[in-house]
């Protein structure tokens, strides 16, 4: 099977590159198409793949500031046609998706979210803080986008989906059923911590962006003069510094050694953003520890109510603060937390994603022969 891995951009490490480390992994022979590659910015392994980028690679100022170029995107990606390859495996947040393949490739898409800014451009305007004028500039935009975007979902032979969240919207944006294979999570990186070793602070770790929500962590617990250890950093990192109380502690970059340690000792992990998925509280729960939740997006695959965590209902202040009020770290079992977290396992998605292409492939071969 000569299959091609295909990704929209590789100028930042994030989910979307865990998963095609992991891919890469699998298929090490696959070359990797991308829109852009910044080697100075990506881990030193990325440059022994093949990668292989396109005419957007070259555009001045992508690699720092690829948002402004979006609207090039579809049309670098309906340029590119890959069908001297066997299988398309694209790992797709963006346009990649849209790649060109004749009747006899097999396009198989693991979709980490139809393409956020456009399917859901009110929450990104008022996410982003865009004025009136880029708004009204960018809606004709929008649609033009929009409507590429289905044609290329129709293109694909396969979708998966990473969550119940994102089966959902691709059934509502696509059009298209998706079976789900939850992302890999590295679980043995983490121990839970013996109960007398529980530490007394609340753990947020994210990139200090606004859709992250971090100002809710970090207001709730200044408001009720809870220990916070905030990890990360980012844009908003001045403004959550301004706004937190003396019992919030910034601990900046938190290196992927120091992790599982700071995890496993912390009273519970909290996520208050609203993601597709969401790797942190599943490395959380490995670690032993119960989280408290927005109850959206990957959370609801995730965490369970009474048993690995908690969930409140509403993104705000007062909402995450009811539930810390009543928060009892002494009533989650640890073992069976880690237990949960164990379905999440990067071994589970190896197998369940490498049996699903190959099975894909022979059916899709058997379909060919039959024509």
């Amino acid at each position: 099977m000569n299959l091609a891995l295909v990704h929209d951009w590789l100028n930042q490490v994030g989910g979307a590159e865990d998963v095609l480390a992991d891919l890469a992994r699998l298929y090490p022979d696959a070359p990797i198409y991308t829109s852009i590659y910044a080697p100075d910015k990506m881990p030193a392994a990325y440059r022994e793949w093949d990668i292989r980028t396109l005419w957007m690679d070259r555009l001045p100022g992508i690699h720092d500031h690829h948002q402004p170029y979006l609207p090039l995107y579809p049309l670098a990606w309906g340029g590119l046609d890959l069908s001297g390859h066997d299988v398309i495996l694209s790992n797709k947040s963006g346009f990649c998706h849209g790649v060109q393949h004749d009747a006899h490739t097999l396009h198989v898409c693991y979709c980490l979210t139809p393409t956020r800014y456009i399917w859901q451009f009110e929450s990104y305007v008022q996410r982003e803080g865009l004025s009136a004028a880029q708004v009204a500039v960018l809606r004709p935009i929008i649609r033009l986008l929009r409507g590429w975007d289905r044609r290329a979902a129709g293109r694909v032979d396969h979708f998966i989906a990473i969550s119940t969240a994102i089966r959902e919207r691709i059934q509502r944006f696509y059009g298209r059923e998706s079976t789900i294979i939850y992302p890999p999570v590295e679980t043995a990186r983490f121990t839970p911590a013996p109960p007398d070793e529980i530490g007394d602070y609340y753990l947020v770790v994210a990139r200090h962006v606004p859709y992250k929500r971090l100002d809710l962590a970090v207001r709730a617990c200044s408001e009720l003069g809870l220990p916070l250890k905030v990890g990360g950093r980012g844009r908003d990192t001045e403004q959550l510094m301004a706004m937190a109380g003396p019992t919030v502690e910034f601990l900046g970059y938190v290196a992927d050694d120091d992790l599982p340690d700071l995890m496993a000792h912390c009273r519970a992990f909290l996520f208050p953003g609203l993601e597709d998925f969401g790797i942190t509280p599943v490395q959380a729960q490995a670690a032993g520890r119960p989280v408290i939740a927005f109850k959206g997006g990957g959370a609801l695959d995730t965490v369970i109510p009474g048993v690995t965590g908690e969930l409140f209902t509403e993104q705000t202040v007062d909402s995450l603060k009811a539930v810390l009020r009543s928060f009892d770290t002494g009533r989650y079992d640890s073992a069976r937390i880690r237990a949960h977290a164990l379905r999440f396992d990067a071994g589970i998605f190896a197998r369940q994603i490498t049996a699903y292409v190959q099975q894909a492939w022979e059916d899709f071969q058997a379909g060919q022969k039959r024509r």
